[in-house]
């Protein structure tokens, strides 16, 4: 194994050169390819622009920017140069900038555009070391003025490449020598993740946190050279950046897109990706948007619809179960799993096969016709949006790891790709169930999820106490998840410890089960639910609002405007009716986890504010924007 992931990055080029690496669009909106050498230089270029800067090894560099063709540039090159990038995306408040700067202590920072320098001159007195800016779009004249007012110097990705160029002709082995320097242990990235909890931390992720993931992953899922992933996530996550890696690591490609339907679908046509690693959220819009479109269509295409997938479910339950891909809580028998099956499945066989032709082919057809498996991490995946893949023959590996892990712990193999799990935990890693009190619960118990092995963070950058908090002497990481382990010790995630609700009678109620429950619902978008140290649970429900005015228009319901629907009794009652049809004793729902108030909101939750970048809500946040909405359910 490679000491460096720059040092991995240059095997890869030394053996195949001229395979695709890039695929990114130019200003006509059409695919323009790089191969694995052509990415190589302009990587060494832009590195010798950054040491022409005064970047050198152990420092530290902001990369502020979402996912495109210079964001991979720019970190190899920081990396090759033994320095370490603090990276964010565009949608970081001047706040989060200002801390993640100055605490880290970046001198150089890199920027997508003139909105994250407007940004940054806000609170250039709060981050008093930093004196140089890159940008990979050109600002305007007057930012650049106020800019250099504020004690910043403005440079273009093109001056420092140009810049570049000239010191690579007069060094020309600069960034393979350097890259040479460079050992496993040296500190790759912080990545601050404030998430869903509030206090930003650094996490220090090392080049030996990263290459072990690319060495195990490949081991677990099915991935060859020339394959293409279409990346669609924030790629200063740890989730999107380790996928980045690891297509170094096996020579295949990145085609750059954007989590949005119309510009990832026509993409999808495009470039037929093999690939895609994304969030929950964007599998079940997905899942969400052939749902829409077949109500739309309605006839006899919804009943067909319908029909085979209700069939196509059944089918899978049925093969899931013959082929030991049902997770075993020490309920289940071997034997009976394999006999019970064979009957239904031989009569739906037929029918699924129809359902294949008819309906599953063609949306199949719209991810391009090539693809083998989506990657999900980032949160829990809904078990409606997992069976719904499942059903139609689209593969979903479920992962699960955290920042601090680099990111991945576990992963659903594919070719054992059992349901409602998240794999085993990958070689090299082990997993244990705690209880509060830290007595181990071994199998089929629910506790918090502990991992130890080579991914796990160096620690949270100088704060020394908090990583104490959360990683032991022995290398132990308190996950702060709930979770439990099949009798093959694969892992089935349950919730989170820190968002567990206990209402006054003592009752410890997980969330987000019921939030997935409910947002099954065609007419609702977002749930959150409510009731810390409360006699029952409340919620805030988000709408689905193309949903709630056609049911209006087909209820003859007045429609004056879509807040003054929300109020309608009628509008409450349906989504009081859905509510009650998802949390229910029969959906497998205790009495004390039944939703007694709730309150509308028109406006969807937002990435930035009542969401984090990987779209899981921020209850903190939630809580503080609508405490008075909320003390209102809770009132009397």
């Amino acid at each position: 194994m490679a000491e460096t992931l720059a040092l991995m990055f240059m095997e890869r080029v030394r053996a195949r050169p001229d395979l695709v690496m890039q695929y990114s669009k130019d200003e006509k909106n059409v695919f323009q390819a790089t191969t694995y050498g052509q990415l190589l230089e302009e990587v060494a270029v832009f590195s010798a622009g950054l040491a022409q800067l005064g970047l050198s090894r152990g420092e530290r560099i902001g990369l502020i920017a979402d996912n495109r063709k210079e964001w991979l540039i720019s970190d190899l090159a920081i990396l090759g140069l033994g320095a370490a990038d603090v990276p964010r995306g565009c949608d970081a408040t001047e706040q989060e900038l200002s801390y993640i700067l100055s605490w880290s202590e970046c001198a150089i920072t890199i920027l997508e555009n003139e909105k994250q320098l407007a940004k940054i001159i806000a609170r250039k007195t709060e981050m008093p070391l930093l004196k140089t800016v890159v940008l990979f779009d050109a600002a305007s004249a007057k930012l650049t003025t106020e800019a250099n007012a504020a004690g910043i110097e403005i440079k273009s990705f093109a001056d420092v490449f140009a810049a570049g160029q000239k010191r690579r002709a007069k060094t020309p082995g600069e960034y393979e020598t350097e890259a040479a320097k460079g050992k496993s242990s040296d500190v790759a990235t912080i990545i601050y993740t404030s998430g869903t909890t509030g206090e930003p931390k650094g996490v220090m992720l090392s080049h030996a946190n990263f290459l072990h993931q690319t060495e195990v992953l490949p081991e677990i899922i099915d991935l060859q050279p020339g394959q293409i992933w279409l990346s669609v996530l924030p790629v200063w996550h740890s989730f999107e950046r380790i996928v980045q890696y690891a297509i170094i690591a096996v020579y295949d490609s990145i085609a750059y897109s954007k989590p949005i339907g119309a510009i990832m679908l026509p993409d999808f046509q495009a470039i037929k990706p093999q690939w895609m690693a994304s969030v929950p959220r964007i599998w079940e819009s997905v899942k969400d948007g052939i749902y829409k479109n077949i109500r739309q269509t309605g006839g006899a295409k919804k009943v067909l619809f319908g029909f085979f997938v209700a069939v196509g479910e059944s089918y899978a339950y049925f093969r899931n179960m013959m082929l030991g891909l049902l997770p075993d809580f020490g309920n289940r028998s071997r034997i009976l799993d394999l006999l019970m099956p064979i009957i239904p499945l031989i009569l739906l066989a037929p029918l699924r096969g129809l359902g294949e032709l008819l309906v599953f082919k063609k949306i199949k057809l719209k991810l391009g016709g090539r693809f083998k498996a989506g990657v999900s991490g980032g949160g829990a995946m809904p078990a409606s949006v997992d069976i719904f893949f499942n059903t139609i023959g689209v593969q979903i590996l479920e992962g699960y790891g955290l920042t601090e892990t680099a990111p991945v712990i576990g992963l659903r193999p594919q070719r054992k790709p059992v349901m409602g799990t998240v794999g085993p935990a990958i070689r090299g890693t082990e997993f244990k169930i705690l209880d509060e009190a830290g007595k181990d619960l071994g199998t089929c118990k629910k506790g918090i999820v502990y991992v130890k092995g080579p991914q796990v963070m160096l620690g949270y950058y100088k704060k020394p106490e908090l990583t104490a908090k959360v990683l032991s002497s022995d290398g132990w990481l308190n996950t702060g998840d709930l979770g439990m382990l099949t009798k093959k010790r694969f892992l089935k995630l349950t919730g989170r410890a820190k968002d567990t609700i206990v209402l006054l009678g003592g009752e410890n109620i997980e969330p987000l089960p019921i939030e997935q429950r409910i947002c099954d619902s065609p007419y609702v978008k977002q749930a959150v639910v409510l009731g810390q140290d409360q006699h029952f649970l409340a919620a805030i429900i988000v709408p689905d609002q193309d949903m709630i005015m056609a049911w209006a228009k087909d209820n003859n319901i007045p429609i004056v405007d879509y807040e003054t629907l929300l109020a309608q009794p009628e509008v409450k009652e349906l989504i009081d009716y859905e509510i009650g049809q998802a949390v229910n004793a029969k959906t497998g729902f205790k009495s004390f986890e039944r939703i007694f108030r709730f309150e509308l909101l028109a406006t969807p939750f937002e990435v930035g504010k009542e969401l984090s970048a990987k779209q899981e809500v921020k209850r903190h946040v939630v809580a503080e924007l609508y405490k008075h909405r909320i003390a209102k359910m809770f009132k009397n």
